[in-house]
């Protein structure tokens, strides 16, 4: 049976050590990383893909619930249990769907109980449900953590429509705003080759948004996209690609 991961979030060393060796006595669980603040725990998120997040409340910085709240917006967020000393945060605790709600010092009983209560359908079960055992790559639930002036937002993978390069920056638009990210494209096309398709030098577009491919009476070529989203400049060098992406797709 596949472990599920376990991601630690408090801002004392102790305070995770303790955590740490808990988690460790029990069978069914492992311990994939720590962090110790709340955009740190964002970006071990995206990063680790954690089943379950072991978290604090006060942290400096975005603290707990901060983090908490940007996790709930994500299609399929870890389940969130707090570790925390202090009793008045618990129904906001509610509020951001945590599965359980932990004072400190926490009892191995108590954390055993509420990592069971938080046995719903989470990744290591999607994993399953899904087979994945085929060898198919996917970021289905897979997230990206990307650093703004507003702290570390996280983006659902599948939820990229396009990202375009502007000078040194990229901006990714995706179905909740925008982010302008410090990735460079080459970086985003290596990480998701089979989500984020080349169209453009400028250009990588989110391949479950592409509808179809249009030529322009002056012979250009664009990307239509689903939903009325819009349309996306296709550079001659990229056509043949895109083509034959879209003729696998009927294929398949």
């Amino acid at each position: 049976m596949t472990k599920q991961k376990i991601l630690i979030a408090d801002d004392e060393p102790l305070a995770r050590q303790r955590l740490r060796r808990l988690v460790e006595s029990l069978p069914d669980y492992q311990v994939c990383g720590e962090a110790g603040d709340g955009d740190a725990t964002l970006a071990r998120v995206a990063e680790l893909q954690p089943d379950i997040l072991l978290l604090d409340i006060r942290m400096p910085g975005l603290d707990g619930m901060g983090a908490a709240a940007r996790l709930s917006l994500l299609s399929n967020p870890p389940a969130i249990i707090f570790c925390t000393a202090y009793d008045n945060y618990a129904i906001q605790a509610f509020d951001v769907q945590a599965a359980a709600y932990l004072l400190k010092p926490v009892r191995k009983d108590a954390l055993a109980e509420a990592l069971t209560r938080a046995g719903r359908v989470n990744r290591v079960q999607l994993r399953a449900l899904s087979g994945s055992n085929t060898g198919q790559e996917t970021a289905e639930g897979e997230q990206l953590a990307v650093r703004t002036h507003r702290g570390t937002e996280l983006i659902d993978i599948a939820e990229i429509r396009y990202c375009q390069a502007d000078q040194k920056y990229v901006t990714i638009h995706h179905s909740r705003g925008e982010a302008v990210s410090d990735y460079t494209l080459k970086e985003l096309e290596n990480a998701y080759p089979h989500q984020l398709l080349r169209i453009h030098r400028n250009t990588l577009v989110g391949v479950r948004f592409i509808q179809a491919l249009k030529r322009t009476p002056d012979g250009h070529n664009l990307v239509l996209l689903r939903d009325d989203l819009g349309e996306l400049q296709v550079s001659r060098r990229h056509t043949t690609n895109v083509r034959q992406w879209l003729q696998g797709r009927q294929s398949g």
